[in-house]
């Protein structure tokens, strides 16, 4: 989980296909302090829109490096190879790149780091994808059969989303992930934090919305109990959220989604999630200091209100996991106890924590680059574990061992009991979930190895599906709150599947 597989610089590459494109997702080092189970939760849908845009005439195939089943596939040979870039594995895409330069592939580079750091990628590339991969993808592989390949792509946002193909998810290895069915309704997200790769200068994404119809059309044709919604936040158009919920309503699924806590600003709201399937929210809570949010300018309500408001979800049977980011300007060491104790007396079933990461590209880049805290550039480093700047009221040190307190306080068998439902009916599956995803990683490794992921995990998302199917016939029945008044609803324990599993 933290050595990729080798590239063998002897071995020989199969006969060359010419109307074959292979998709690649190279392997990026594991942060041992967090569950490795999060990273086979669901597959990249940036690949597999990709190849969703591939011509019909052209053979399209997607590895994940991840999935742990050896080094990239040569036998046949791809004409053409499709590389994500991250920033945190572009010196494993760069190695893959040259693998396959080197055997007579067309590379084309794209991601978000080809976005924000071009001339860092262009000498490892045949081609850059800039920008949108699917308008600009099928126009690459018919300048590669015509001769006429250019060096640089570039495709921007303002086509409206509904008009891309959907993902191609038959190529994937459905064994492989929890679910297949990683589904995306929106694009961008009403904030700008500036610690966010969505503030990354050159990435102009306006906020946009897909047909309702198409995403419930694409829930079904997946044919999983089980989705997972990889929004920025689904939640930044209420009324179009609210207008998603009651389509998904008759399939009777179940659903994860990343929302901002702003979401529980109308509780009918929270009831109309719930009765669509909504079984986890991930939350950026980010800080618990209001003076942090408003140096990231996040618009978010204060923090002092946050327990209120998630108590809503949990009243409504909607698990929370709260992501923390530590490390900001007004953070001091007390940071990690006082964030530790708050997550466990709100009794949040998951909490994923971040070092504070100035990604390149971003406000604040350029304000640590300007105040000269910038401690390196080795961009293996920025995977939000490591501390790659100065912070301002402690050392490196102090910030690098909070980090991984936290999450050894977390993932603790003590904490895990005190952070318990207090239904006892939610006990026993909340802790066949906190078990399985925090304190598995030794059994990660094998049921990623032996593609046993899914079938460790369905008969928990199944038994979820059945309880909360049952949760909201009895949640309907019930006279819709009036006003801010949430509902509480003791019939319903706790559920197995968080937005962060």
């Amino acid at each position: 989980m933290v050595v990729a597989p080798r590239l063998d610089p002897c071995r020989r590459p199969g006969e060359l296909r010419q109307h074959y494109a292979l998709l690649l997702n190279p392997f990026y080092p594991k942060d041992p302090h967090a569950s490795f189970g999060k990273h086979v939760l669901t597959p990249t849908l940036a690949l597999t829109s990709i190849a969703g845009a591939t011509p019909p005439e052209w053979e399209v195939r997607y590895w994940d490096e991840n999935l742990l089943q050896g080094p990239p596939p040569l036998d046949p040979m791809p004409r053409v190879v499709g590389i994500s870039v991250h920033l945190t594995f572009a010196r494993r895409a760069y190695a893959l790149a040259a693998w396959y330069r080197a055997r007579g592939a067309v590379v084309v580079l794209g991601g978000l780091h080809v976005l924000s750091c071009p001339e860092e990628c262009a000498p490892h590339a045949d081609v850059l994808a800039i920008g949108e991969g699917v308008q600009i993808w099928p126009q690459i592989l018919h300048d590669i059969e015509a001769g006429a390949l250019k060096k640089v792509y570039r495709g921007g946002y303002l086509k409206p989303y509904r008009e891309d193909p959907p993902p191609r998810r038959d190529i994937l290895a459905r064994d492989g992930f929890l679910t297949t069915t990683s589904l995306i309704a929106t694009r961008g997200c009403h904030n700008r934090c500036g610690f966010c790769y969505l503030s990354t200068e050159g990435l102009h994404q306006p906020y946009q919305m897909r047909d309702v119809a198409q995403v419930v059309e694409e829930f079904l044709a997946d044919g999983q109990p089980y989705a997972v919604f990889t929004d920025n936040n689904l939640g930044s158009k209420p009324q179009y959220l609210r207008q998603l919920c009651r389509a998904l309503r008759p399939l009777e699924r179940i659903w994860s989604a990343a929302v901002s806590i702003d979401v529980t600003d109308d509780p009918l709201l929270i009831r109309e999630m719930a009765l669509a399937g909504c079984t986890g929210v991930f939350v950026g809570f980010e800080s618990l200091t209001d003076a942090n949010l408003t140096d990231a300018r996040k618009k978010t309500p204060r923090t002092e209100d946050y327990a209120r408001r998630v108590k809503i979800l949990h009243d409504h049977g909607i698990q929370v996991n709260a992501s923390f980011v530590l490390g900001f300007d007004h953070d001091r060491s007390d940071v990690f106890a006082r964030t530790a104790e708050w997550v466990e007396q709100n009794r949040l079933e998951c909490a994923t924590f971040h070092i504070l990461t100035p990604y390149p590209g971003t406000p604040l880049f350029a304000q640590m680059h300007r105040e000269g805290r910038l401690l390196h550039r080795d961009w293996e480093k920025y995977d939000t574990a490591h501390v790659v700047f100065r912070p301002k009221h402690m050392t490196p040190e102090e910030l690098t061992e909070g980090y991984a307190w936290c999450y050894r306080r977390l993932f603790s068998a003590a904490s895990i009991w005190r952070r318990r439902p207090e239904d006892w009916r939610a006990v026993l599956p909340y802790l066949a979930m906190s078990y399985l995803y925090k304190r598995s990683n030794r059994l990660w490794r094998l049921l990623i190895r032996h593609r046993l992921t899914a079938s460790a995990w369905r008969p928990l998302v199944e038994w979820t599906r059945r309880r909360h199917v049952r949760f909201r016939a009895k949640l309907a029945a019930r006279t819709a709150p009036r006003g801010l008044h949430a509902v509480t609803d003791p019939l319903m324990p706790g559920t197995v599947v968080s937005a962060g599993v």
